[in-house]
Formats: C-alpha cells, sequence, structure tokens
C-alpha cells in the first residue's frame, strides 16, 4: 500500500489493491458510485464546480493544471453540446501512471466522468 506524504493511502489508490477491482460488485461494495449518487441527489452543477475548486484537485499530467480552473473554461450559457472527454494519452516516456488505474479501478474513472458531465452541463 502506498502512503502519501501526510500518512494515509491516496483516495484514487484504495480499491486498486482489491481482488478483482474492476469489478462493479467490488466497487458497489467499497462505496463506489456513492459521489455520484450524492451529487444528483443535493448538489447543483455549481455546488459541484465549488467543491472541485475547494479541492484544489489537479490534473495528473506533468502541469498539474487545476480542475476547477480548467472546468471555468466551459461556457455555462451554450447551448451547443458539451463532451467529458478521457485522455487516456500516456505518451510521457515511461510514466503509466494513468493506465494502473484505469486497469486495476475503471469506474472510479466511469463515475468521475460522470460528476463532470453533470457540473458542466
Amino acid at each position: 500500500m502506498f502512503i502519501g506524504a501526510i500518512g494515509c493511502e491516496p483516495l484514487q489508490l484504495r480499491r486498486v489493491h482489491l481482488e478483482n477491482s474492476r469489478s462493479l460488485d467490488v466497487y458497489r461494495r467499497n462505496g463506489g458510485y456513492e459521489a455520484i449518487k450524492k451529487v444528483l441527489d443535493s448538489m447543483s452543477p455549481d455546488d459541484v464546480n465549488s467543491e472541485v475548486k475547494k479541492s484544489q484537485l489537479r490534473g495528473r499530467g506533468g502541469a498539474g493544471f487545476p480542475t476547477g480552473m480548467k472546468w471555468s473554461f466551459v461556457p455555462k450559457d451554450s447551448r451547443k453540446e458539451k463532451y467529458v472527454v478521457c485522455n487516456a494519452d500516456e505518451s510521457e516516456p515511461g510514466t503509466f501512471k494513468d493506465r494502473y488505474l484505469m486497469e486495476r479501478d475503471p469506474h472510479m474513472l466511469i463515475e468521475g466522468m460522470l460528476i463532470a458531465a453533470y457540473a458542466l452541463k
């Protein structure tokens, strides 16, 4: 188990060690899809955006760009369709940080994309 700088396991790694971690049943038994349920039941898109900004969540690319700032670039009043895209390209030589998470905990990625789509609608 990886322990982060503040002495606790990073949230994005909390399920990767579980047997059959990529299955829907394992994901749901371990808290999966509870975040999207909370978002849809009790938060507005603006609430989600505020939480993301407060969390200081950053991209996993080399620049560590703040997600809340990136989301703020999406026009809110546009009638055009919006798309959430998962860029799974790992073109940095010798790094496979994203592939590991996608292989071991794919539902976390899907849940995050659902939350992003709701926040950006």
